[in-house]
């Protein structure tokens, strides 16, 4: 039975945190926006206006608002961690990978089974080598990094969840120290391959500021806002850090890959300012109109995410297929069209995701089997291989699907082909992980 957005919001708790459902919507929309205003389409290919425009870059410390996902992440994992560890008998890690992930995991493997399928149709035919068809089986796939590392928090949320509970901020700055030691390896002593210890440690220091928010122990936002700005500033102006906070194309050095300090820092003063405007903004959220609104976001947001990429390509695909001129990039020609471009990729997303809610609607539950003492290794196994999946096909692309392209992961060589079959059975091995949830009974 389908329940609407309307019937949810009518039925939410009086207690639940209304702010924290708003950012993430908020913060998954930005993403998207910066998506479309970053694409520079011509018909030579696909560009990247900040690279065209280096003076736009300063705009990443608003857009790049990445952080903030992560950061609500960890306040709602701590949450349905000690709810589940409350009622469930059992091994509590595997119910709580799955129940964290079957949202998450439907409908990204329902975007990566339509895309693998159009890649094998394009290239079967001898139509993979365009300039926008390539870029586009190249590209799709990019945004899956997020999810991979987002796959990641959720796998490590059981063990940091106790070492915040023990240490609270001193967690939080073990993993931030740590992320500043591999920025001094990496660029004062040079040691090869440790820059790459980033892409846990920054994110989960990120997400460990979640876990510190959901037992209110953010208490200053507005001290926390200024030190990451200052810091962020600071590492920019004096150190070996890009003004950019997203990847620029050919950049010796890049904030977002690997991750460095000068991102934790931003992270920081992106969780201050939010921090500082959930009191207003949480009052605003009272009123039964934008509640509804931010519910209806709420459950397709995953899907807009994935499929915005696929709807600005095709928006830039029908103008060359109409003939229609493509201007320069950063022209005024090009700036006149964006609005028209956006809304146009904006309505295509809309039809994507009418089409395809469907499987980020939450699933009914299967039939409880027994506990048993393998549940717990086996949703770690699975959700390990679905996270090295999503993470190497962001990585390759689908643009080889046919030829046997490879990308490095982690010191292996991956293919299209492999990183499919690797989320699509780690998924599976979560989902036949744990049983239905059994709640202990009082009396």
């Amino acid at each position: 039975m389908t329940v609407s957005a309307r019937d949810m919001a009518a039925a939410t708790p009086a207690g639940r945190d209304r702010y924290v459902d708003l950012l993430r919507v908020a913060s998954l929309g930005t993403v998207i926006a910066g998506h479309w205003l970053m694409a520079a389409v011509s018909s030579d290919g696909i560009g990247n206006l900040l690279a065209l425009v280096p003076a736009l870059q300063v705009l990443t410390w608003g857009l790049q608002i990445m952080p903030v996902f992560f950061f609500v992440g960890g306040f709602s994992h701590a949450l349905s961690y000690r709810s589940l560890a409350r009622r469930t008998e059992g091994s509590v890690y595997a119910a709580f990978l799955r129940a964290r992930l079957r949202r998450l995991l439907r409908p990204t493997l329902a975007f990566v089974l339509v895309w693998a399928a159009v890649a094998f149709a394009v290239q079967l035919a001898g139509r993979g080598d365009g300039p926008l068809t390539g870029a586009a089986l190249r590209l799709v796939t990019q945004p899956l990094w997020f999810i991979g590392i987002y796959l990641a928090m959720v796998a490590f949320t059981p063990p940091l969840l106790k070492l915040h509970e023990r240490h609270g901020w001193a967690a939080f700055a073990a993993l931030a120290g740590a992320a500043a030691l591999v920025d001094v390896l990496r660029f004062a002593l040079g040691v090869p391959y440790v820059e790459f210890l980033n892409f846990a440690l920054v994110w989960l220091a990120v997400h460990q500021l979640g876990f510190l928010r959901a037992d209110g122990r953010i208490r200053r936002p507005a001290v926390l806002a200024a030190t990451g700005l200052a810091g962020a500033a600071l590492l920019v102006a004096c150190g070996p850090y890009p003004l950019s906070m997203v990847g620029m194309p050919g950049e010796k050095v890049s904030n977002m890959a690997p991750p460095t300090l000068a991102l934790l820092c931003h992270g920081l003063w992106l969780v201050g300012a939010v921090q500082l405007a959930a009191r207003p903004v949480g009052a605003w959220l009272e009123r039964p109109r934008v509640w509804r609104a931010v519910v209806t976001a709420n459950g397709v947001a995953m899907t807009a995410f994935l499929w915005h990429l696929t709807a600005m390509l095709a928006v830039y695909g029908a103008q060359l297929a109409l003939g229609m001129d493509l201007p320069a990039p950063a022209t005024a020609a090009w700036w006149a069209q964006v609005p028209v471009r956006i809304l146009a990729a904006a309505a295509l997303t809309g039809v994507f995701v009418a089409l395809l809610r469907r499987f980020e609607a939450p699933a009914p539950a299967r039939p409880a089997d027994p506990a048993g003492t393998t549940a717990g290794p086996v949703a770690a196994l699975g959700i390990t291989l679905c996270l090295l999946g999503v993470l190497g096909l962001s990585m390759t692309g689908l643009g080889g699907l046919l030829d046997g392209h490879s990308a490095t992961l982690i010191a292996v060589p991956v293919t299209a082909p492999a990183a499919i079959a690797m989320a699509l059975g780690g998924a599976w091995l979560v989902e036949r992980s744990a049983p239905a949830r059994r709640v202990r009974l009082r009396g």
